[in-house]
């Protein structure tokens, strides 16, 4: 909630309760508190939000119930007794929408990124690109090619203070509004409850110029149903370090793509309830997303060789490259890294395991939710057989206080419910995030003199799990 919400809700509230203040008291509070309400409202304005809008109908109502009350008694002739008892159920259904409104602006922000910690600025691009060896399985149409929509953030060179920042979400406004209603709808709330990413800049400059250098990738595959964005402060975080993020949206797994022509490409994707063909199932999503991960991959490599912009030739290091995901993308991840050997490394951002993984030659980090349950214990085995058999050294680390969506951007936004986010707060979640991956991903892919399991064990319990030749 912004100052200028803060001040139109708590105006508000004296305004709808002045009636029940001494009478000498009324009249100055109610005048006082109504320009309150107006400065702040103004100040929210042209972009005004649903909850403030919910506050100031609540005072119009206030007004209107007051003086309707007020008539009803000349008219009729009855006292202030009268007129307290048509008043009251008036303040206080006007009060309940007050406090609702301003239960609502604070439970869902306006996200407001931190600020990347590295040295360089960080620049974003959204491009496209089509696979002519693959067609697309959720279409019937010959000829259909499997494209992807893909958002990099890079390190970029200084940028002025007052460059405008990238929309979050979309590549413009229109884009973010469609993206969080299709997100909003995929979790089967109403849309306009998301509108606050929407509205949100993040600290990335669109189109900014690529930093000198040649640098290591980070592959990115969402959750079920999410979106390239929905880890868009650790990726500008990461970029300011001096990586390269590439998010992917999976058309037809996200809950929205925009292409390039317009058109939208909803979901498809649903579990079916039976178990085991929801299992046949998550192995054909994941296997699509590793077959994207490593297209993608590969176009990084060609515009590596020759960006026809000529804004990335040279600065991209195909043989230093991560494989990473959250949720499903975690898994979408692992499967990539064990199909195609040029991936370097991997990251497993709370993502259950396919049951046909195996072992991986590469490093690995998977970070996890604290362990719960039986259900949270059956997925520690099944990590812990995966990164005993590897070939390179893995790490476990499950992070007290965090649920499943604290690794990503959602505790900025969403109500802070424990079980929705964690409870770690918005800071401390994308801190652990960002520092736990960026101390693997230092050591793996740049080959730092790191201590890595100092630097996770900052933030939970680590479990290290050695290649068998050297335990």
């Amino acid at each position: 909630m912004t100052v200028a919400e803060a001040v139109a809700v708590l105006g508000s509230l004296v305004l709808v309760l002045a009636r029940w203040l001494p009478p000498p008291a009324r009249r100055p509070a109610a005048l006082g508190a109504a320009a309150v309400v107006l400065a702040g409202a103004a100040f929210t304005l042209p972009g005004i939000r649903w909850q403030i809008l919910l506050v100031l109908g609540a005072d119009l109502l206030a007004v209107l119930a007051t003086g309707g009350a007020w008539l009803l008694a000349r008219r009729t002739g009855r006292g202030g007794r009268t007129r307290r008892r048509l008043a009251l159920p008036g303040s206080l259904l006007c009060a309940a929408l007050v406090a609702g409104g301003g239960v609502a602006a604070w439970a869902l922000p306006v996200p407001v990124f931190p600020r990347p910690s590295g040295p360089s600025a960080v620049g974003t691009t959204v491009v496209q690109w089509t696979d002519p060896a693959r067609d697309e399985a959720a279409t019937p149409e010959p000829g259909d090619r499997r494209t992807v929509v893909v958002q990099l953030w890079y390190p970029a060179e200084r940028v002025a203070g007052d460059a405008p920042r990238a929309q979050y979400l979309g590549r413009t406004r229109r884009e973010a509004q469609i993206v969080a209603g299709a997100e909003a709808a995929y979790l089967g709330a109403p849309g306009f409850l998301l509108d606050g990413p929407a509205r949100s800049r993040t600290h990335a400059v669109a189109g900014a110029a690529p930093a000198a250098g040649r640098f290591p990738l980070v592959l990115f595959s969402p959750g079920l149903g999410g979106v390239r964005t929905q880890n868009t402060a650790w990726a500008e975080d990461l970029a300011s370090r001096g990586y390269v993020v590439a998010g992917v949206d999976h058309p037809y797994d996200s809950a929205a793509v925009v292409l390039d022509d317009g058109r939208t490409v909803r979901t498809r994707i649903a579990a079916g309830g039976d178990p085991d063909e929801d299992a046949r199932r998550r192995i054909s999503w994941t296997t699509l997303r590793a077959a994207d991960l490593s297209f993608v991959l590969t176009e990084l490599g060609r515009l590596d060789a020759a960006d026809p912009a000529g804004r990335f030739t040279g600065r991209l290091d195909t043989t230093r490259a991560a494989a990473t995901g959250h949720s499903v993308g975690g898994a979408a991840a692992m499967r990539a890294a064990r199909l195609d050997p040029r991936f370097t490394a991997v990251i497993n951002l709370d993502g259950g395991l396919d049951p046909d993984q195996g072992p991986l030659r590469q490093p690995v980090l998977v970070l996890t939710h604290e362990v719960r349950d039986r259900a949270d214990a059956d997925f520690v085995a099944k990590v812990t057989k995966v990164l005993d058999g590897g070939g390179a050294t893995g790490y476990r680390l499950s992070v007290p206080g965090s649920a499943h969506l604290s690794f990503t951007d959602a505790p900025l936004y969403l109500p802070p419910v424990p079980a929705l986010v964690g409870s770690l707060g918005p800071a401390e979640s994308l801190r652990m995030t960002m520092a736990t991956t960026a101390a693997f991903l230092d050591a793996t892919l740049r080959t730092e003199a790191v201590d890595l399991p100092a630097s996770l064990t900052e933030f939970g319990a680590l479990s290290v799990h050695r290649p068998a030749a050297v335990r």
